[in-house]
């Protein structure tokens, strides 16, 4: 596609040249220096300008048109990674998709059960004295082994291609931690006492110096391993569905169609469909794609890509979408737009650009760590080499620096994160709160604005019977039973709330013979020998020479400004009732916006509906700001709109159409009753669907951070209290793998305090 011209960070590009947009899936990035590294590289490139995505593992690279795209492959190979330009989004959708992120967890967990049954008996060995038989350090080195090499094979390799780029990363430190730990065992095993029979570990805080060569650190390194894999699985489940939102988007279309050609009906694969091809859509069908209809009458459920509930009345001449569903008669559609070129396509590049183009969160820990480890890493030449130039044995030095990067290996560090989300994750789900990652908290703490979608989330969705109102001297329950029983031969959402409303009233219905609707306009049938209609009174006042009183018309304008679907009774050429339907706002919604206020949040309405439905909606649950009538994109620019404006936003939709919106946002929140687009676009999902547990699920999300800085805080602080003592050999380096284990204990009992976290029903005395 081309883009406007601008100039780029590498060579200037002349105004006159075309640009082009390449998107690059890149694997083997462990981190957001990865992503720095790679985005440096290819920036260097002549006239090009590349933006690099860590949390999406994609490349967005705009460059003057024409430009072979192999030479960015290339660049990214060059870098240490690798990286491959995906197929075109209407080819990669479905459940049969490859995804390589739920093969790494998969590869991830395979390495980690295999590591931790090795560890378990390691670990009891060291730490356990009576366990300890004759000769066990060797079969203790035997399970160790693998763990150190295989298990830590990730860290290794991720360490080795950092370090031909003269970087240091979290896993330099790991890799380097788990094989000095390794190695020196190794050393004390065959050079030093630690060999032999009889040979026992201490546990004493402050040893001999000089025991250092006597010693073995092998469940230190095997224990290191397990816990950062563990860390490492946990965040690839988190990450994993980061296509989830595409997918979910593109299988809502039809998979096959009925195409007119020749003068038969022949039924063909959607991607089949060329621009000017005729299809048959049936009652309770998907549209196949963007086209103009032709011939017949229907309403269209557009529900699942505008998130409205009120079917459209459409006839020859006017444009269908692909992907809706056609609920009432039969319809030959023109196709018009297939393939990129459809609004379900369209939608699906929204939401992917908008996930691309949300800034990367850097983890907290790897913020401090491009600090820490290279200062751990000085610290541990400066130790070796001080007791040297000291005058002590060269055991003594290796054992201060072994036993510096030890107590600083980031156990600690890669616990604070998966473990407190793992609590309030598991807390959450009890709530009906599902927060799809770590990347999702450290947006919750400046947040101060929440937009809403109307339609499923502050309202029901659904299409229910509001009122009856009866003109003088006409019976309620009789206008509805005849409007119900007229209604019965319909499949029209309208006609079927009312028929379930007189359902639910427990009313008789009369028998209805000769039904017959009239497209886009009414219903009507003969009871008891006496014709009633039901329908738009423009209908019955210009077509069914009914009269339809200005008492019958005021109803209707009311109804009507208040964004309801208003439909006239009438029998024997006079109206009788008018039957308001709409969407009604759900219990919870007055409290829950009341809740966001407390919380200091600026509750916003936005809706496609029109601005009477809007504003009816919003004074009843006290939102002062709403934005009416907007369409997808408009919902994503009233997003980036305030985003500008310095607020920090949380978006909470349902709806396909929500969900560009809820990508863009700092914070996107769906409901769990909406769309599967909308779920898997979102960073949180309330289950329920009550807007009610949405603040539950901001104030969890906070709560859950915080629990995280302090986790990260205690790890850091650790390491600057007990680096220096590891630094003079007066920490024994079992000590050293015993106080990182201690740390990691700390880390977890502080985030279990997440399990009595409250929601607002449970803190009110109701159900949560």
């Amino acid at each position: 596609m081309t883009a406007e011209p601008f100039a780029t960070s590498g060579t200037s590009t002349p105004s006159s040249v075309n640009l082009t947009d390449v998107e690059l899936d890149i694997t083997g990035m462990t981190c957001s220096s990865c992503a720095n590294r790679i985005e440096r590289k290819l920036n260097k490139l002549p006239g090009v300008e590349a933006s690099v995505n860590y949390a999406t593992e994609k490349a967005r690279v705009r460059a003057p048109e024409g430009t072979d795209p192999a030479q960015f492959l290339e660049t990214v190979k060059a870098a240490g990674y690798s990286a491959v330009i995906p197929a075109p989004i209407t080819e990669t959708a479905g459940a049969d998709a490859p995804n390589l992120a739920d093969d790494r967890a998969q590869a991830l967990l395979r390495r980690l059960l295999i590591s931790t049954a090795l560890t378990v008996p390691v670990v009891l060995m060291s730490m356990i004295p009576a366990l300890q038989f004759t000769y066990w350090q060797w079969l203790a080195l035997t399970l160790a082994a693998p763990v150190a090499v295989w298990g830590a094979w990730p860290f290794h390799r991720a360490a080795a291609v950092n370090a031909r780029h003269g970087a240091a990363t979290m896993d330099t430190l790991i890799s380097l931690g788990v094989l000095a730990a390794f190695g020196w065992s190794l050393y004390a095993l065959f050079f030093g006492g630690a060999g032999e029979a009889g040979m026992n570990m201490t546990m004493t805080f402050f040893g001999t110096p000089h025991g250092g060569s006597s010693e073995i650190y092998l469940e230190v390194a095997a224990a290191v391993t397990v816990f950062i894999l563990l860390g490492k699985y946990i965040e690839a489940r988190a990450s994993r569905e980061s296509g989830a939102a595409l997918r979910a988007l593109l299988e809502l279309g039809a998979k096959d169609a009925v195409v007119l050609r020749g003068g038969s009906e022949q039924r063909v694969a959607v991607s089949a469909l060329v621009v000017g091809d005729r299809v048959v859509v049936r009652p309770g069908e998907k549209i196949a794609s963007d086209g103009l209809v032709i011939e017949g009458n229907s309403a269209v459920d557009a529900s699942m890509l505008t998130g409205e509930s009120v079917p459209v009345e459409v006839g020859p001449d006017d444009r269908v979408t692909g992907a809706t569903l056609n609920v009432g008669g039969r319809l030959v559609v023109e196709i018009s737009r297939v393939g990129r070129d459809t609004e379900l396509a369209r939608l699906g590049r929204l939401v992917e650009e908008a996930q691309t183009g949300k800034a990367a969160i850097q983890r907290l820990a790897d913020r401090v760590s491009a600090i820490f480890v290279p200062v751990v890493l000085g610290l541990a030449v400066i130790a070796f080499a001080g007791w040297m130039l000291a005058g002590g044995p060269i055991e003594l030095a290796f054992t201060a620096a072994v036993t510096t990067l030890v107590i600083a290996c980031p156990c600690a560090l890669g616990l604070a994160t998966p473990t407190a989300l793992l609590v309030g994750t598991g807390r959450g789900s009890q709530l009906g709160i599902l927060i799809s990652g770590p990347q999702v908290l450290e947006q919750t703490r400046a947040v101060d604005t929440i937009v809403l979608d109307k339609t499923g989330t502050v309202t029901t969705g659904e299409m229910r019977l509001s009122s009856v109102e009866v003109l003088e001297g006409e019976n309620e329950a009789d206008v509805l039973a005849r409007a119900a029983s007229v209604e019965g031969g319909s499949e029209h959402p309208v006609g079927r709330a009312v028929v379930a409303a007189a359902a639910q009233r427990g009313i008789d219905l009369p028998v209805a013979i000769d039904f017959a609707a009239h497209a886009g306009s009414g219903v009507q049938a003969t009871i008891d020998g006496t014709v009633v209609l039901v329908g738009r009174a423009s209908w019955l006042s210009d077509e069914q020479d009914t009269t339809v009183s200005h008492a019958a018309n005021a109803l209707v304008e009311i109804a009507e400004s208040a964004g309801s679907t208003a439909m006239v009774v009438a029998w024997d050429g006079e109206a009788r009732g008018v039957l308001v339907v709409g969407d009604t706002v759900k219990a919870s919604s007055a409290d829950a916006i009341a809740e966001f206020m407390r919380l200091g949040l600026r509750p916003v309405l936005l809706t496609g509906d029109n601005a009477g439905a809007a504003a009816s909606v919003a004074a009843v649950v006290g939102i002062t700001d709403v934005h009416a009538g907007v369409t997808p994109q408009g919902k994503l620019d009233v997003i980036r709109q305030l985003q500008a404006e310095g607020r920090v936003v949380a978006m909470v939709g349902d709806g396909v159409n929500d969900s560009a919106a809820l990508a863009a946002a700092d914070l996107g929140i769906a409901m769990g009753g909406g769309t599967d687009a909308a779920i898997a676009a979102s960073d949180i999902t309330v289950v329920s669907g009550d807007l009610l547990v949405v603040a539950d699920a901001v104030r969890l999300a906070k709560r859950t951070l915080g629990i995280i800085r302090g986790n990260l805080f205690w790890a850091f602080a650790y390491n600057v209290a007990a680096v220096p003592i590891a630094m003079l050999g007066l920490l024994n380096p079992l000590i050293a793998g015993a106080a990182m284990a201690f740390s990691s204990v700390f880390v977890v009992m502080n985030s279990l305090r997440l399990r009595r976290f409250r929601g607002v029903r449970e803190t009110r005395g109701g159900k949560a």
